[in-house]
């Protein structure tokens, strides 16, 4: 059904050429799930892009269902190719708001009219375009979600969404890359249990790259192993996985931290979250928690838990509705909900990563580490409120604009529309350090993530996937801030890199002795990293202790039996 041949893709960089593909050949047969794996960089979405028709290549041939794509294929065969063919990019969220149905008729009908619309209900196709609508919200399990609003969907009903989407295109070969990567385990399963669904009911032949081993247990008739543009390996999944893992590094321990005093205290906190058209969506009530100074401690839960908001009300970039979050600083107490001159001081001393993150393209490692030590270094804050004297703006609204350099770029910026400012006023406050004091702050970070100092002059594209991790770390980590909150900033990298980001932290964690607060799905990754895990779900503190048993009960919980597969028959494994 798919044949590739010899397939070749150079990207060309200002400073040097990327061999994206090095003469990539396998095959998919009909109805065949083909899952791909692979370290973070090896070519796997460039592969996809080009099987899709989105992405040019060099050499080679591509062949889907008797269409023949080479080089030089004009605008007509790849707009064949692009009919024939269908994709769902990770942390894609691309739906309409309004219902679900909708979002899917839409795509029906674009098969007839060559773009998205909706018919009326006067037009000959209304009927008929609605009813294959509701078949393919069907076999992805949201024929009683089709009249909810896509927007208000959780995550995997949106994932799966986009599937029924894709569906409706009538593809001869669906791509999905990182399906539900960044999910809960229940969420994935979802998605997983709907693209078992399609692939049974419809036959149509998927290829699936994904990170995680027990995605591809569960899903994958056959497997190829790409890395650096490469097949590696090919065959069946577990013997792929097994030697794809061989290169899984050593584990480095865990250092303890017995009788370790509590850094931040969390008092008597309430919050409630609304949805228009849901109502309430999320309660916390009388939410009482220490975190300890020196731990690793996980967060963990199902999507929609409150997880997220929690970790926000404690970064102090969001109100609660009563309560109280205290940092320690010195031999005091600052509560992070309510102004005060030493709240800046605390939150200088807290690096925070989030999934999106992200390095400047146009700068080097070194300038960038200048300009976080610019904001979060020594000093900076009498600095910033001599400056803001002159410029006539008051401490309070300093305190505002410093939370702001905390926050996502788009949450950064509609506050800073509210207050007429642009960004330029964080460099008149918080200039960037010179590159020397930079260079001399980053030398021992970086012996710790054990990244040579050579990476200081490059630029983000010429760094691997997992340099592009620990420099984001490093950045983190220059001023050596005394507490780190990353949400959910590792969810889809490979599990090669993901080992050498756990040492990394575990570094981190004993040189530095960082107090280190994280949200994540990963499992295996918690219970690897953490000190410490917190079953945190509907906004109340289910379980909280050692990282092996609250983890278990989470899993157990989700029933997510695509983590119970066995090797051997494929099938979901009896709970113990």
């Amino acid at each position: 059904m798919l044949q590739v041949e010899n397939l070749s893709k150079v990207y060309q960089l200002k400073d040097r050429q990327v061999e994206a593909l090095k003469g990539v050949s396998f095959t998919a047969e009909e109805g065949e799930i083909l899952g791909i794996v692979g370290k973070s960089g090896g070519g796997k979405s460039t592969l996809l892009k080009i099987l899709r028709g989105i992405e040019t290549f060099d050499s080679g041939k591509i062949e889907i269902d008797g269409l023949e794509i080479v080089p030089n294929s004009g605008p007509d065969l790849v707009h064949r190719q692009r009919q024939v063919t269908a994709i769902h990019l990770q942390r894609d969220f691309g739906l309409w708001t309004e219902p679900a149905i909708k979002n899917v008729a839409r795509r029906v009908y674009s098969r007839i009219t060559g773009y998205e619309t909706i018919p009326t209900e006067y037009d000959l196709e209304y009927e008929a375009v609605m009813e294959e609508a509701m078949d393919y919200l069907k076999l992805v399990g949201l024929d009683k979600k089709a009249k909810h609003l896509a927007t208000i969907l959780s995550g995997g009903e949106k994932q799966r969404l986009l599937i029924a989407r894709q569906l409706a295109k009538k593809p001869k070969l669906l791509l999905l890359d990182e399906p539900a990567t960044m999910a809960c385990p229940a969420t994935k399963q979802e998605v997983l249990d709907a693209i078992k669904n399609v692939n049974r009911e419809l036959g149509i032949t998927t290829i699936v790259v994904s990170h995680l081993p027990e995605v591809h247990r569960y899903l994958a008739d056959r497997m190829i192993w790409l890395d650096k543009g490469e097949i590696l390996d090919e065959g069946e999944p577990e013997e792929v996985l097994r030697r794809f893992l061989s290169l899984l590094g050593d584990a480095e321990p865990l250092v303890p931290r017995p009788q370790a005093l509590p850094a931040i205290r969390i008092v008597g906190l309430h919050k409630r979250n609304y949805l228009v058209g849901t109502g309430e969506v999320l309660r916390i009530e009388d939410l009482n928690l220490e975190i300890r100074e020196g731990e690793i401690t996980s967060l963990i839960g199902s999507s929609g838990g409150g997880k997220t908001t929690l970790l926000k009300i404690i970064q102090g970039i969001a109100r609660p509705d009563e309560g109280s979050v205290f940092y320690r600083l010195g031999d005091g107490w600052v509560d992070m909900v309510e102004y005060s001159r030493e709240r800046m001081g605390v939150r200088r001393n807290i690096g925070i990563m989030y999934q999106e993150f992200a390095l400047f393209p146009r700068e080097t490692v070194l300038e960038q580490i200048a300009y976080k030590l610019g904001v979060k270094g020594q000093d900076v804050i009498d600095y910033a409120r001599k400056v803001a004297e002159e410029m006539g703006i008051s401490d309070k609204i300093l305190d505002v604009i410093y939370t702001l350099t905390d926050m996502t770029e788009e949450e950064a910026k509609t506050v800073l529309d509210k207050l007429g400012l642009t960004r330029e006023i964080f460099e008149e406050l918080f200039p960037r350090f010179p590159e020397t004091e930079a260079r001399r702050y980053a030398e021992p970070v970086f012996k710790v993530l054990d990244l040579d100092p050579s990476i200081l002059e490059k630029y983000p594209h010429q760094l691997s996937g997992g340099e592009k991790v620990r420099v984001s770390i490093a950045l983190l980590m220059a001023s050596k801030p005394g507490i780190l909150i990353l949400d959910e900033p590792f969810g889809d990298i490979d599990p090669i890199t993901l080992r050498g980001v756990a040492n990394a932290i575990k570094r981190i964690n004993a040189e530095f002795n960082t107090t280190i607060l994280l949200v994540s799905h990963h499992v295996d990754f918690v219970r690897e990293i953490s000190h410490r895990a917190i079953l945190f779900e509907n906004g109340a503190v289910l379980a909280d202790g050692d990282p092996e048993e609250v983890c278990d009960l989470f899993v157990s919980r989700c029933d997510a039996s695509y983590l119970r597969v066995n090797p051997e028959t494929k099938a979901p494994a009896e709970k113990a």
